[in-house]
């Protein structure tokens, strides 16, 4: 089975002096990074309950894994993470889940792509591996209308990226269950990324039910392309602090962290891609030209690209609050 990445990582980064985090380095060192490479990748996760085995961080833990990686291949940057997140509906209520409401994520996400893109980040590629895939987007359309600047806003979503891969053996993937939250699958990606959190002997597996059959709702993730999205709902099933106070979707215990590489490979390579597509077509200080991406006048997008420091203008002069 292939595993070019070497998974697992041997550590992880977040306190480390090697220059993969922004909040790890000076400002003489984000000015060399930027001549260098201006991406910056924002892993947002969450806390929330992912049973007795998978720690409350695990959704943050997989994006700052696999961003550690990409950046340590590209020479990017990486944002420390976003811990908190919007949540579905039938998330309300689990034990140990922090959700954030979605203004609050929203503007919040605004406020962080603002900062960077004042710093000199504005090329942004956010990643989540975390059920926020309807108010991302949104938040980044929302700052687009506000701030109308050259930049280049990214989401990925993780899972459905990852496509594939994450499939149960009866669609032809790797796995014995449907990929659900904190399931089989789910843990084998975090086996294969951080195993030394995981508890296997404490994991607990549930059966999966819903109230409608089988065929409208995706199970997890948008990979099976059923017609209704897994967040697209209220009332396909119950609240998961009735139906799985578990704080898992199926069968963690049938994880291993082999039946995840191909998923995490095929991340990871597309990640890498996109990258090297980006900066191949826009090298470091050189973005989308203005006059395609605003009708702003030429005069205040001049200094907005200065910046305050270099005899222009911050992005603050545009729209505060964020």
């Amino acid at each position: 089975m292939s595993n070019k990445w070497n998974l697992p990582p041997k550590e992880g980064h977040m306190e480390r002096p090697d220059k993969i985090y922004y909040q790890t380095m000076t400002k003489k060192d984000v000015e060399e990074r930027l001549k260098k490479n201006d991406i910056l990748l924002i892993p947002l996760g969450s806390t929330e309950n992912h049973g007795d085995a998978q720690p409350y961080g695990e959704d943050t833990f997989i994006v700052t894994r696999m961003c550690e990686l990409i950046a340590q291949k590209t020479g990017c940057t990486v944002s420390e993470p976003v811990w908190f997140a919007s949540h579905p509906f039938s998330h309300l209520g689990q034990k140990g889940t922090v959700p954030i409401p979605d203004e609050v994520n929203s503007a919040y996400m605004r406020a962080i792509i603002s900062g960077f893109w004042n710093a000199g980040f504005r090329k942004q590629l956010i990643m989540s591996s975390h059920g926020q895939e309807y108010i991302i987007p949104s938040a980044i359309q929302e700052w687009g209308k506000r701030y109308q600047v050259p930049a280049i806003i990214i989401f990925l979503d993780v899972t459905k990226i990852m496509g594939e891969g994450l499939k149960d053996k009866a669609h032809g993937g790797e796995f014995e269950t449907p990929f659900r939250h904190g399931d089989e699958a789910e843990n084998s990606i975090c086996l294969a990324l951080f195993p030394e959190f995981i508890q296997m002997e404490n994991a607990v597996d549930t059966k999966t039910w819903g109230f409608l059959p089988e065929g409208h709702i995706d199970k997890g993730g948008d990979i099976y392309g059923y017609p209704i999205p897994g967040q697209s709902h209220i009332g396909g099933g119950g609240i998961e602090c009735v139906v799985y106070p578990e704080g898992v979707l199926g069968k963690p215990s049938l994880a291993k962290a082999e039946k995840a590489f191909k998923a995490i490979e095929t991340y990871l390579d597309y990640v890498v891609k996109l990258h090297n597509d980006i900066l191949e077509k826009f090298p470091p200080g050189v973005l989308p030209e203005a006059k395609y991406m605003t009708q702003r006048d030429k005069e205040e997008i001049d200094k907005l690209l200065k910046g305050p420091s270099e005899g222009g203008k911050h992005i603050y002069t545009v729209a505060w609050p964020c």
